[in-house]
């Protein structure tokens, strides 16, 4: 894409930043969480699945973020190791703030919910001196969640990271991630996210997340080219709107739009797919794939991921991606 532009030989090619936690996903599924025995454990929080799909994909990632002086804390760090992320930029709370935890729930493949553990969550407490300027301009791309702005000392850092960003021609991507859950009401959810947005080159989102991050520019809009145009006339180059099932437009600057393949499947449940189709998109186009192509990648990812029982250990490899969508299309 011509207008969006990588810089070279930098050190990494992704860094994300924002909330990270721990995911319990149920061994039981189609059943209500009261009815649920045990868990399996994982790294969860969007900044953090972008991060292992990006990983997985080939890309050398990094991560912003503070982590909980404690056993998950730690458990955070060995598995972001294991995953080939580098932890440099992670920061260990010594305030006794906890990690933010996520029970998933799994009803029926259509029914699957969270309930999230998030007060005074460690990862909202990043200072602005906790973002480090050089490791920002060491990588290609930032990636940024709307969850991070949910609350201070973070949505401040967060903006902090975003100008450096800016100053040093690093790429940002900004995934809407809404959570109601994490704020005190839809127009402050506005204020926070258009701000972000403004500073972004490539903004990701479901039509939902855009009627918020819309809240107080565009109020009662629910049309995609009125939203496109809106984001495309501020500094942004790109806007992607995604519609599940239905699949996901993009949008250009110069007017143009292409709409994104979709692969549909059975499946398990539903967390995951916003995350891993970020993570295909956004790799896809570092390595200098069409944003048509990335988001068949991106498709490809989240179609894998909703099929299985987690979300950060399901994000697939580009290969894995490659033969998914060859062996659906043969179907």
């Amino acid at each position: 894409m011509k207008e969006i532009k990588f810089e070279k030989n930098r050190k990494l090619d992704i860094i994300a930043i924002g909330r990270i936690g721990v995911d319990l996903n149920p061994n039981e599924f189609n059943r209500p969480l009261e009815e649920t025995q045990t868990f399996t454990r994982t790294v969860g929080g969007s900044p953090a699945n972008i991060a292992v799909a990006t990983s997985r994909y080939g890309m050398k990632t990094g991560f912003i973020g503070k982590i909980a002086d404690d056993s998950f804390g730690r458990y955070i760090v060995d598995y972001f190791k294991s995953k080939k992320i580098d932890t440099s930029g992670l920061v260990v709370d010594k305030n006794d703030n906890k990690t933010g935890l996520a029970f998933i729930e799994i009803k029926s493949p259509k029914e699957s919910n969270i309930i999230m553990y998030r007060s005074d969550a460690v990862d909202l407490k990043i200072q602005m001196n906790e973002v480090s300027e050089e490791y920002i301009k060491s990588s290609k791309a930032l990636v940024v969640s709307g969850t991070a702005l949910a609350a201070s000392p973070s949505r401040e850092a967060v903006l902090l990271a975003l100008k450096y960003a800016n100053k040093h021609n690093t790429v940002v991507f900004f995934d809407v991630d809404y959570r109601p859950y994490t704020w005190n009401s839809l127009d402050e959810t506005s204020l926070y996210c258009s701000l972000a947005a403004e500073r972004s080159d490539v903004i990701i989102g479901t039509r939902e997340e855009f009627d918020v991050l819309e809240g107080v520019d565009l109020p009662g809009n629910r049309d995609d080219d009125k939203t496109a145009k809106h984001w495309l006339n501020n500094s942004s180059k790109l806007v992607i709107v995604k519609r599940g099932k239905d699949g996901s437009t993009a949008y250009f600057k110069n007017g143009e739009k292409k709409l994104g393949e979709v692969f549909p499947v059975d499946p398990l449940k539903t967390q995951g797919a916003g995350d891993s189709y970020a993570g295909g998109v956004i790799s896809s186009m570092i390595k200098g794939k069409s944003v048509e192509e990335a988001m068949k990648y991106g498709a490809g990812a989240a179609a894998i991921v909703v099929q299985e029982n987690s979300c950060s250990e399901a994000m697939p490899t580009e290969k894995e991606i490659e033969n998914f969508i060859e062996a659906y299309r043969k179907k």
